[in-house]
């Protein structure tokens, strides 16, 4: 019996590794340049992070975190998301120590149990950038310059940007009764988990997209009618500041986050070309001022976001992605062989990508595994091209050949590939 992978949890092959690399290539050349630091965290934390910052009423926590007790008893989670995790090495580490403001960006995998679909997996990947240390509306906007300019160097359009602010502890309480009693005499159209949570965070309802909560909470009172004033002249900063870097933004207010540490600003970006289907957000955040301070650490106004890699790399498209050529190098006859590994590793040295072929095997049964392969060229040295002092190259593609100076063949197919991409 042969085994299988895990459902939901996906091999990523090299065609796909090429596109990924892509993507978190530009993220770091992006966020570096707005002044973000990259941080690595580990996969595995302490459950009760989870449960304290999350929340116990989420999908998250009671259904699709993956836990289990170490040899000690204690309980553990592969990490659901990245801004607790993210949050808990800023407080233990003390970075605030270091400076008022801190940005930093991470990228990898999160675990969640749900229903595979498509750009949804129980292995997810995610890349994220959290500001941490300021409430100023400029932190959000900037932030969300920040993924507008990652998805236009990706050469990715229609997006489609939408905010909202969920107020703060001051000012959401009044909004929840309000939400309440619009809602109590229609529980009947809930589904059971909103039913299930209505009392503790009917919020929960605005964010469920069940055909029967949809139905339930339209004309629902917006929050932004509840705003305090300082919650009100933030998210009016944040608009005027949107306006003035350039980025498109519309005011939904219905969206909520489904994390109960947002504040204030949230956000959700998604892509209107179709590739997606129903699931089409492919990044969403927004701040969490209370956050660092209920997980132990001092008062920090933060905000941040999350990327999901899966579906932002069904939007890239792969002729805009950069391939090397695969060069499959045949040494053929006596003598071939050892001057071969000197001529492979020079062509290497001059940045080709290299295959060496030694195996034993007439020339057309050869070529015909440089074919399998998807080698671009086929560069043969056999007893001629000792005796001249050459190489042959051929191109697959056009099926040309040529004898050539070994010196002569990295430009040669340099250009030739950067004149195929152009």
């Amino acid at each position: 019996m042969s085994i299988t992978g895990i459902r939901g949890f996906n091999d990523i092959l090299p065609e796909e590794c090429a596109v990924w690399r892509r993507i978190e290539d530009e993220a770091v050349r992006v966020f570096t340049a707005f002044g973000f630091s990259e941080i690595r965290l580990p996969v595995v934390e302490k459950t009760e992070l989870f449960l304290r910052s999350i929340g116990e009423t989420t999908d998250i926590v009671e259904k699709q975190m993956y836990t289990f007790s170490d040899r000690h008893g204690e309980s553990l989670a592969l990490r659901p998301e990245g801004t607790a995790p993210l949050v808990r090495a800023y407080i233990e580490k003390r970075l605030y120590a270091a400076s008022p403001a801190t940005r930093l960006f991470y990228m990898g995998p999160m675990f969640r149990y749900e229903r595979p679909q498509k750009g949804r997996y129980r292995q997810f990947h995610q890349i994220g950038a959290e500001v941490l240390g300021t409430e100023s509306p400029m932190a959000d906007a900037e932030a969300l310059k920040m993924l507008e300019t990652l998805f236009v160097s990706l050469g990715i359009s229609g997006v489609e940007i939408e905010i909202n602010s969920l107020g703060c502890p001051r000012c959401r309480p009044a909004y929840k009764e309000e939400l309440k009693g619009f809602l109590a005499d229609k529980t009947e159209r809930l589904c059971d988990n909103c039913k299930g949570r209505i009392g503790k965070n009917p919020l929960r309802a605005l964010d469920c997209k069940t055909p029967g909560c949809l139905t339930a909470t339209h004309g629902a009172p917006a929050v932004s009618d509840f705003l305090c004033d300082a919650c009100g002249g933030h998210f009016k900063g944040l608009r005027s500041a949107l306006d003035m870097l350039g980025v498109a933004a519309k005011v939904n207010p219905r969206m909520v986050r489904g994390l109960d540490y947002y504040t204030r600003t949230t956000f959700e970006v998604t892509s209107g070309a179709g590739t997606l289907g129903a699931q089409n957000a492919i990044a969403a955040g927004g701040r969490y001022d209370g956050l660092v301070e209920e997980l132990g650490g001092p008062a920090t106004p933060c905000f941040g976001f999350a990327i999901g890699m899966e579906r932002l790399a069904l939007l890239v498209d792969r002729n805009r992605v950069e391939k090397r050529p695969l060069v499959l190098f045949l040494a053929m006859g006596d003598g071939a062989g050892e001057k071969g590994v000197e001529v492979a590793a020079r062509l290497r040295d001059a940045g080709l990508r290299v295959v060496a072929d030694y195996a034993e095997g007439s020339l057309k049964s050869r070529m015909k595994r440089a074919d399998r392969m998807g080698a671009g060229y086929v560069i043969i040295l056999g007893e001629d091209e000792i005796r001249e002092g050459v190489l042959t190259v051929k191109d697959m593609t056009t099926g040309a050949q040529e004898k050539i100076a070994q010196d002569k063949i990295p430009a040669l197919i340099k250009g030739r590939s950067q004149g195929a991409q152009a």
